[in-house]
């Protein structure tokens, strides 16, 4: 019997050892197989980049992953309570592993097991951590203990703090959120410093599974879970009783959908502003997980104001042209509501509603709408206008707005498109850029992207490039008359006025002011091409031009943004400026990666003197004579005083210019126009490039969106006059005051003789003369008569 015992004794003994060993083999393999715990040190998970206005509104973001990355000491300790009395009580005092909640652990999934539930696993935050970071999510006893062997490695690599900063900036929490920082904006809108302790607790609610604790879904779920999380902070002394009861009677309400920004009116910039920054060497393919801050130079007033005056102005075109139908037909049966959920209304008129008519009889038209079923009639205006068009029948499916004074108002998406551009002329900051009538409709940005003529919103690099050779000078006389050239093919060319009218001899001015053609000709003419095209480069209008005649009517293509860019160097004295949307870009840990501010300021560093402050020099080379841009702004002046913008200087009362440009067939409509602290690029169009209708100029369709906007925008701002360079000379040239470069002023006052139809401008070696005045004209000679011959560019005006 004995020796049996020590027999058996001893077979205990070796299997004991066979398993000690094979345990120990099997712990030297897994510990083999560990990532390195140090690697967490400088480990940084995909992180969102937040996009900004310049006051600081976030307007966007950039990410493959929600998740905004907040440290350690930014995190409120409430918020980091809550989640440790749901995960992990005794996080600050066990070694990364913690016995007791394993054990407790083990207890619960023999239920859990036995009920076909998922077991547990009692695993402590930082072995959480060390799952989600370092391993997969697979079940297993073999993962289980390469789990617990690497927490007990990052307890020895990391500190707590880190430990925990890492797990609550990783986790998953469900609705689009990674992270605490994500989940509090997506679920409450506000940053984690502005939770309450209820939402503290809901969030820490959220890691044994966001799905399961959803509000919209699982309300009442969510709001035991953060109640017993409440409690137990109470009970653990982290919080008080009367605290924990007070929280625990908050309702539990959460935002709608995650969304990137509150702010939505910025979606044509915001996309613009990514496109910018994946051209940055220093963000380039990092942008969307590398948490950057990216300030832009966005103003939201103004974004805002931007996006209503192109709406307004798309849809007051939009209403001239007539009701074109309803956007479906049904029956009007039960669930008819359905029909309306795939045509949906532009995300940015939020009251539009779908609505079905139920009775159209005379001059009534009585609607139901889809998403409440309330029921009203369209104002009677409204039924008028669809009447002249194509009518409105019971079945109808159309958008209404609910009236100020009861009924509904009538919609209609434009089929017409456009964009807006508001630039900042001494910088180049873009201030407002909308490139369409909806986002949501189309994201195909306008401002950018649509190459289109400019007609002669082109018209004052002409004049400036006349200016600054020296052939021409503001007393310069020019023919307004019927020319004829050489066109392509042998055929003739005979450009024409809007108004199929000639003036005769006018003022250099004139020709602006009336955006004469024939006058615009001639000056390119004598200039010649080639100076004209040079300009359009240097400004940034065009990377090539032909040097053709037409293109000094605005027949080359070019984009609202460049042109508002060009026009923006007009209005700063003539130096070049570089538009952008970008001011700045930071790091997640502050350092700066990229300024749009590349100006010299050699005494930006020294010490405050008491005087003023530093003079940072100018950025961007002169592309003109800082007098040959007062002396266009100046002309430009006169266009909103006397000529095709007047209703400019009417609608602002102050110092404003512009300069309106309309295309072949009125297929494109432009106003430029700018005071000295801002410039508006407006264009207006059809996305296939079709006509707008006859009569719809500049003046008429794009004109009003300048002033809708303007009259916002200069809120606040003193209304400057524009400033004249040191060294200007003036002189009066019949009934203006006008600007010359020294030595070109006026040197007689009276006139020999008229110019002919042969000679462009009247000059003598005295220098040019002064005009006879636009009030009075002299009758063309009637040898001089308009060709006849037609042709596809004598409608840029």
């Amino acid at each position: 019997m004995g020796r049996r015992i020590r027999a058996a004794g001893l077979v205990g003994l070796g299997v004991v050892a066979v398993a000690a060993v094979s345990a120990a083999v099997y712990a030297a393999v897994l510990f083999r197989q560990l990532p390195s715990a140090a690697e967490l040190a400088d480990y940084h998970p995909p992180t969102a980049t937040r996009v900004y206005a310049w006051d600081g509104t976030l307007i966007g973001e950039f990410s493959k992953v929600r998740r905004i990355y907040v440290p350690y000491d930014q995190i409120p300790r409430r918020l980091a309570l809550a989640f440790l009395a749901a995960e992990d009580h005794n996080f600050f005092s066990h070694g990364g592993v913690d016995p007791g909640g394993i054990s407790r652990a083990m207890v619960k999934d023999v239920f859990n097991i036995l009920q076909g539930r998922r077991p547990e696993g009692g695993s402590t935050i930082t072995q959480q951590v060390a799952k989600n970071v370092l391993l997969s999510n697979r079940v297993s006893v073999g993962r289980k203990l390469k789990e617990a062997l690497l927490a007990t490695r990052l307890e020895e690599t990391l500190g707590k703090p880190q430990i925990l900063e890492l797990y609550l900036n990783e986790i998953w929490l469900g609705y689009r959120s990674y992270g605490v920082g994500a989940a509090a904006y997506n679920y409450f809108g506000k940053s984690i410093s502005d939770l309450t302790l209820a939402q503290c607790a809901f969030l820490a609610a959220l890691p044994k599974g966001p799905d399961n604790y959803q509000p919209a879904t699982h309300k009442a779920a969510a709001i035991s879970r953060r109640n017993m999380i409440l409690a137990t902070m109470a009970e653990l002394g982290w919080v008080s009783p009367a605290e924990a009861q007070a929280a625990m009677k908050e309702d539990l309400e959460i935002e709608l959908a995650p969304a990137r920004a509150k702010y939505r009116d910025a979606d044509y910039f915001v996309d613009e502003a990514r496109k910018q920054a994946l051209q940055l060497k220093s963000v380039g393919a990092n942008l969307t997980e590398g948490g950057y801050y990216v300030r832009t130079t966005l103003d939201p007033r103004l974004q805002t104001a931007a996006r209503i005056a192109l709406m307004d102005g798309l849809e007051t075109y939009d209403h001239r042209h007539g009701w074109r139908g309803a956007w479906g037909h049904v029956a009007n049966t039960p669930g008819w509501q359905q029909a309306t959920l795939a045509h949906a209304p532009p995300a940015e008129r939020k009251k539009w509603l779908a609505a079905l008519v139920i009775e159209a009889e005379g001059g009534r038209v009585k609607v139901q709408t889809a998403a409440d079923n309330l029921v009203g009639e369209i104002v009677g205006k409204d039924v008028a206008w669809a009447r002249a068009g194509r009518g409105l029948a019971v079945g109808d499916l159309v958008f209404v707005e609910p009236a100020d004074a009861g009924g509904f108002r009538l919609r209609q998406v434009p089929q017409v498109n456009g964009a807006v551009v508001a630039m900042e002329p001494g910088s180049g900051r873009v201030l407002a850029m909308v490139g369409g009538y909806s986002f949501s409709l189309s994201k195909f940005n306008r401002a950018t992207q649509a190459y289109r003529q400019p007609g002669s919103s082109f018209k004052p690099f002409v004049y400036a490039t006349a200016l600054e050779t020296g052939q021409f000078t503001p007393a310069s006389i020019v023919l307004d008359a019927p020319i004829t050239l050489p066109g392509f093919g042998g055929e003739s060319w005979s450009p024409e006025n809007y108004e199929h009218d000639f003036h005769g001899p006018l003022i250099f001015r004139r020709g602006l002011e009336l955006s004469l053609n024939t006058m615009t000709v001639r000056i390119a003419l004598q200039v010649g091409m080639p100076k004209i095209v040079d300009t359009a480069r240097r400004f940034g209008i065009v990377d090539r031009m032909d040097p053709v005649l037409a293109m000094a009517l605005g027949a080359g293509e070019t984009t609202p943004y460049r042109m508002t860019g060009a026009y923006a160097s007009l209005v700063n004295g003539g130096r070049k400026v570089t538009p952008h949307l970008i001011e700045l870009v930071e790091n997640r840990t502050g350092d700066l990666l990229y300024k749009s501010d590349s100006r010299e300021c050699p005494d930006c560093a020294a010490g405050f003197a008491g005087d003023d402050g530093p003079d940072p020099r100018p950025d961007g080379a002169q592309l003109i004579d800082p007098i040959t841009a007062y002396q266009i702004d100046t002309m430009l002046e006169g266009v909103a005083l006397r000529g095709t913008a007047a209703a400019a200087h009417e609608a602002l009362r102050r110092p404003v210019g512009g300069k309106t440009g309309t295309t072949n067939d009125f297929r494109s409509a432009w106003f430029m126009g700018f005071s000295p602290q801002i410039v508006v690029g407006v264009f207006i169009g059809f996305d296939d490039n079709r006509s707008l209708g006859k009569g719809e100029t500049g003046a008429v369709a794009a004109l009003p969106v300048f002033i809708e906007f303007m009259q916002e925008a200069v809120k606040g701002l003193p209304p400057l006059d524009f400033k004249a360079p040191p060294s200007t000379k003036f002189a009066q040239v019949g009934p203006n005051r006008e600007a010359f470069r020294p030595g070109t002023e006026p040197k007689v006052a009276i006139l020999a003789s008229a110019p002919g139809p042969d000679q462009p401008f009247a000059v003598t070696p005295a220098g040019p003369l002064l005009p006879i005045p636009p009030e009075a004209p002299r009758p063309l000679p009637k040898a001089i008569k308009p060709a006849k011959t037609p042709d596809e560019l004598g409608g840029l005006y």
